[in-house]
């Protein structure tokens, strides 16, 4: 039996885009042949996103709409994969719903999983200003630090795991977790998994809302390192390796 994939992809206001993200990731996968299944979680969205979801699920039963009161990508992406993996499913795909990164090169990442326990698109040709070239620098620096060198884009929302490695951290990492996936990077560098990472283009959003803007970034950069230091001592490194 084929290996089964679940795609979590947290949503917030993308009511623009949302309807083509998904026809073009459902027509993208249907082409590899895998047994997927494509979960938009709706972040408590402000527009008509759920709707537009609900719509595209009524024409493909590849997708699963879920619907969950505004908790932040964090917590959205956490009870994702939770719920993947107390469903049975193999590998588990995140990736966000702004079309930022699309699945032009997703095949590549799937066709080396047999040799990786965490494959991930980093992005390539990410046009960030000074403040956020600042805290991704220092987060990379954080986790290095913290947990060990591991691969180079910590925080990309383009990353394939698999399940049975990583079902512990998921339940382990507190759903409160401002960037959970950081810290993810991290426990995969610590405990020696086998990653691979490739570049994927990523462009600029054409629609939608940035969650986290002016002050509230820095706030937010600051809540995310404590947490990510916080959680390198209160997370114990496997026994064994994967």
């Amino acid at each position: 039996m084929s290996d089964k994939l679940c795609v979590v992809m947290p949503v917030y206001n993308e009511e623009g885009s949302i309807g083509a993200v998904l026809e073009k990731w459902t027509h993208a996968l249907d082409e590899l042949g895998i047994n997927y299944v494509i979960r938009p979680y709706n972040d408590g969205s402000r527009d008509s996103s759920l709707s537009v979801m609900r719509a595209a699920a009524a024409k493909s039963p590849r997708i699963d709409v879920h619907d969950k009161p505004n908790g932040g990508h964090g917590h959205t992406v956490l009870t994702g994969y939770r719920e993947a993996a107390r469903d049975g499913f193999d590998w588990i795909f995140q990736i966000d719903s702004d079309d930022e990164m699309g699945p032009e090169r997703f095949h590549e990442l799937w066709n080396k999983r047999t040799e990786y326990d965490f494959l991930v698109g980093r992005r390539d040709g990410r046009k960030q200003q000074l403040p956020r070239k600042i805290i991704s620098l220092g987060s990379r620096l954080c986790v290095r630090l913290f947990y060990g060198k591991g691969i180079w884009d910590i925080n990309t929302p383009y990353r394939l795991m698999r399940t049975n490695v990583f079902r512990r951290y998921f339940t382990e990492i507190p759903l409160t977790t401002f960037a959970p996936n950081v810290v993810l990077s991290g426990l995969a560098a610590r405990n020696g998994l086998r990653s691979y990472e490739l570049p994927v283009p990523q462009h600029d959003r054409t629609s939608g809302e940035v969650s986290i803007r002016k002050w509230k970034l820095a706030k937010a950069a600051a809540r995310s390192l404590l947490q990510t230091i916080s959680l390198s001592f209160r997370i114990p490194a496997s026994k064994r390796k994967a």
